[in-house]
């Protein structure tokens, strides 16, 4: 029996009518002779409620308790989905991560999928049941676990590839992937196929598209993904491995605009070997992320201050510890600045093309826009902005880069 494995995002699940319409294409699947097992995500905002919901009984929920309260609302879509499916005369049942075999490891809210077991599946796929499976969650030792943010893509590749499918659909509200966000550049196209490198580094550019750890799972496996649209009939964006014919090539085939990002800096640290250690330390002890980490000397000599991006869930946990760090260093203080945006281009090739760069920079110049940041790599170049300039420097790279004429620049 050749499977079929469909995602779809709370965007796509987040009402009744929403549901219906999920489940319609799932039977329409089902019914060209394919197995279907279909991974769902909480509907709407659910999860966020619910942990709004943990935050008003505690402002520090435990991990472990916090897990068995979201991954209800998992739980909320799959059963509603399955009641769709047998209203419709479709045979289906739901599955929580556990009872569709995912075992994790590595503790409540930050699990990571070691294995799954698929008998369960296989069997109710046999019955020619469409199956509904929870995103997002796994079984550690007993215990529910969550797979982290963007966690019901994951769980769809995780899938795919246990199942051998050799593909996987992503259905949620946006057609595809475009060249830019098309809510900012109206000119933005969308693109027929893309790289898992360039998706992985446009999820580190804080895209939204897919998160970054399923990326990886699909390239290691051999999954090629569809992301498509949940509202309407046509093919989306095929996420496929790179081609031979562009391995030589230098282009920017996508820009992203990420404003959930804060800069935080630590002034006045001395010029000594050890000190990044320390600091980097001290926030790798609080699960802190972090990006784009810049050293600079001031004009006072023997000292540096050193810079990062790091979410800005993170910053309130961030500073206290830079603080704490800073104190035992005898820096001088700890900035934190919200009203900032990260800009990247990613494509590939970059570093055979100063060009790419030469580009974006001068476009920002061309509109007065000011680089605090700056990080590049062979796939993408990043800029931090002002917060208030972030949309106009997407749109001034989109032209810049002609990527609205489907030229790769």
């Amino acid at each position: 029996m050749k499977i079929t494995v469909m995602k779809f995002g709370g965007t796509s699940v987040a009402d009744p009518e929403k549901i219906q319409r999920a489940a319609e294409r799932a039977i329409a699947e089902r019914r060209k002779g394919y197995g279907v097992v279909v991974v769902v995500s909480a509907p709407g905002e659910m999860t966020d409620e619910l942990i709004t919901l943990a935050e008003r009984i505690t402002p520090s929920p435990d991990d472990r308790e916090l897990d068995q309260l979201i991954t209800t609302g998992e739980q909320v879509g799959i059963s509603l989905f399955a009641m769709a499916c047998k209203a419709r005369g479709a045979d289906a049942v739901s599955l929580t991560g556990p009872q569709a075999g995912i075992v994790a490891k590595g503790g409540a809210a930050r699990a990571q999928i070691d294995v799954i077991r698929t008998a369960n599946i296989r069997r109710h796929l046999k019955a020619g049941r469409i199956v509904a499976v929870a995103g997002f969650q796994g079984a550690e030792n007993g215990d529910v676990v969550t797979l982290g943010r963007g966690g019901s893509d994951l769980t769809a590749v995780a899938l795919a590839s246990a199942l051998k499918t050799g593909r996987c659909e992503i259905f949620s509200d946006v057609k595809g992937v475009y060249t830019a966000d098309p809510r900012i550049v109206h000119e933005a196209r969308k693109l027929k196929t893309i790289t898992f490198e360039e998706m992985l580094e446009l999820a580190g550019a804080g895209a939204q598209v897919m998160m970054a750890r399923s990326m990886e799972v699909a390239e290691r496996f051999g999954v090629r993904i569809h992301v498509r649209s949940a509202f309407h009939p046509q093919g989306g964006t095929w996420v496929v491995a790179k081609e031979k014919s562009m391995l030589e090539k230098a282009f920017v085939s996508s820009l992203a605009l990420d404003k959930s990002e804060v800069r935080l800096t630590v002034v006045g640290v001395p010029d000594q070997p050890g000190v990044a250690a320390k600091v980097l330390t001290a926030l790798a002890a609080e699960n802190v992320p972090v990006d784009m980490i810049i050293q600079s000397a001031p004009a006072q000599t023997g000292v540096n201050d050193i810079s990062f991006m790091s979410p800005k869930s993170s910053a309130l946990k961030a500073k206290k510890a830079l603080e704490s760090v800073a104190r035992s260093l005898r820096a001088e203080r700890v900035d934190l600045n919200e009203e900032v945006a990260k800009v990247s281009a990613v494509g590939t090739g970059f570093r055979r093309s100063p060009r790419i760069a030469a580009t974006m920079f001068s476009a920002l110049a061309a509109q007065k826009i000011n680089i605090h940041m700056i990080s590049a790599s062979d796939l993408r170049v990043s800029c931090v902005v002002d917060l208030a300039q972030g949309e106009n420097a997407l749109k001034a790279l989109h032209k810049a880069y002609g990527l609205a004429k489907g030229r790769r620049a």
